[in-house]
């Protein structure tokens, strides 16, 4: 037992090495084990055939290392990544070793599994879901059916089919099975479907050449055999792609799901911290590009709301106008060991449905929601709650002569900077408002290298900014060649206020909801998209007249 007891502890002050398998590019096919194992790292070692979105779930405090990998053009060698997966295992660290697809099918892991061992280094093998199986499945084509084949295999298409001693058994490999995937095939496509047809698989057997699978720029190419090569140089389809030979690419025609989703091609950058409220666009096809330009953090100090919390019982109003202000509050509010029970007797008042919401999630009523979604219709909303004086179809600023609010108490947790629309229109109607802050936003330590890349090349079809905040946190980190970058890309604001921030600079904001919330702005990206989709095929169809 006490044996046991040692190696346990022991092993707990050594490092251990993941190798994870990232999926082929769709974000939702990263498996939960890895998620897990990229949340606790110390160290992640990743490769260039990654969704960006997925260095979104690292641990901030993780140290980055960039493999490269990209088309034979590696940052790091194999014996460099080995070298680097050793070192910071015997100082202790967790290390995950992000590969693109399955880390032990064409990925090297095995490799890399081999050095840990020789070391004596823990490791553990997550795999991931590959792209010879992925990027068929996106296209609509099974590797397997019972009436057109009951086998498969995968082949590496990187190795040169006319070297004279080739790994490969052309004689057995071209009619062995039913179908054949081949990942990394584009450049020798030439030698490989001479070897094909020489050893027997017909030059009329049906063809697919995946591009990208399962991202936004997925593109799907389909002919014979004998045809494919002379169409991968017409429609000028460079790697990294996965072609499919078999009659099962027969199917594509009645199987095709991910392509003919309405927002499939459009990609969308989502700016804010969390991507909650965007995933409607996710399921109608489009791909979400998370690439924060704020983070919530705690406030420089919490004196300011302590002091409030400890004269609650002196408010009559509580005004939320953000989820993160009910957030927040509740959080210091309950680590002041305090009793929701004291807030008995104020009035709630909340900005949005879904700040209105994450009040009830606390077991309370919001007692007021402005139908307009910013400060100016919260100030007008509590003008006509609190009672009219005179007419109270005249203006605020008339009812105002007469103290309006007077004697009223308002209490505003909010961001640390804040617009001060509010609590100024109050203290001008009368009445005493306090704003403690409960958290504040900073612009994230992020370098935006593969986003400004993917602006560069036209891969953004919206931008979204909700808040203003976000658009000029955005600048920052693109620096100066921000503006540049964004006018070729649709712009999303989700209110004036946001919109105002963005026009100043002369740029033009293309989407902007009625209501200032998450779900009217998706409303919005949805239908302009669909709009410039439907204009986009009848240009397309004019043509072809």
């Amino acid at each position: 037992m006490r044996d046991n007891l040692a190696w346990c502890y022991n092993t707990s002050m050594k490092g251990k090495v993941y190798l994870v398998g990232a999926g082929p590019g769709d974000i939702g096919l990263l498996t939960v084990k890895g998620l897990k194992c990229l949340r606790k790292a110390d160290v992640v070692v990743y490769d260039f055939h990654l969704n960006a979105q997925v260095l979104n779930y690292i641990n901030h405090h993780a140290e980055f290392i960039y493999a490269g990998k990209r088309g034979g053009h590696h940052t790091l060698s194999q014996d460099e990544i080995n070298e680097i997966l050793v070192r910071y295992a015997k100082e202790g660290k967790i290390i995950c070793r992000l590969k693109g697809g399955d880390p032990f099918v064409f990925g090297r892991g095995g490799e890399e599994a081999e050095a840990l061992s020789r070391e004596g280094i823990e490791f553990e093998v997550v795999p991931g879901v590959s792209s010879a199986v992925a990027a068929p499945a996106y296209a609509g084509i099974p590797l397997t059916h019972r009436m057109y084949s009951s086998s498969f295999a995968v082949v590496a298409g990187y190795e040169d089919a006319t070297k004279k001693e080739s790994s490969l058994d052309w004689s057995k490999l071209a009619t062995a099975t039913g179908t054949l995937v081949f990942l990394m095939a584009v450049k020798n496509v030439d030698a490989i479907v001479e070897k094909l047809i020489a050893h027997g698989r017909s030059p009329d057997t049906p063809v697919a050449v995946v591009r990208w699978g399962t991202r936004a720029d997925q593109r799907t190419i389909v002919g014979t055999l004998v045809q494919i090569p002379a169409l991968l140089k017409e429609k000028d389809i460079q790697p990294p792609a996965v072609m499919v030979v078999g009659d099962v690419v027969k199917l594509r025609d009645s199987l095709q799901w991910y392509e003919k989703k309405p927002l499939f091609g459009c990609r969308v950058l989502v700016t804010r911290e969390r991507m909650e409220g965007f995933e409607r666009l996710e399921e109608l096809g489009a791909e979400i590009l998370e690439f924060p330009t704020i983070e919530i953090v705690p406030p420089s100090s919490y004196d300011e709301i302590d002091a409030c919390i400890d004269r609650l019982s002196s408010y009559h109003w509580l005004v939320f106008t953000s989820r993160n202000g009910v957030k927040y509050f509740f959080r210091r509010f309950f680590e002041r060991e305090r009793d929701i029970r004291e807030l008995a007797g104020l009035k709630i008042c909340a900005i949005g449905t879904k700040t209105a919401q994450e009040v009830n999630g606390y077991g309370l009523r919001v007692e007021l929601m402005p139908e307009e979604f910013r400060a100016e219709g919260l100030v007008e909303s509590i003008l006509r709650a609190c009672g009219p004086v005179g007419d109270e179809n005249s203006p605020p600023s008339e009812r105002s002569r007469a103290g309006f609010l007077r004697g009223m108490r308002f209490l505003l947790p909010r961001a640390e900077k804040a617009r001060e629309v509010l609590p100024d229109t109050v203290r001008a109607h009368g009445g005493e408002i306090d704003i403690p802050p409960v958290y504040k936003t900073r612009r994230p330590e992020s370098r935006g290298k593969r986003l400004r890349r993917f602006l560069r090349e036209g891969r953004i079809s919206v931008a979204t900014f909700t808040s203003a905040s976000t658009f000029h946190n955005f600048r920052e980190i693109m620096g100066e060649d921000a503006d540049e970058y964004l006018k070729g890309v649709a712009i999303a604001a989700i209110g004036p206020v946001t919109a105002s921030a963005v026009e100043q600079t002369g740029l033009r904001v293309d989407i902007m909801p009625r209501e200032a919330t998450v779900d009217s702005l998706v409303d919005e990206i949805i239908g302009w998209m669909c709009r410039k989709k439907e204009k986009e095929a009848g240009t397309h169809s004019r043509e072809g007249i």
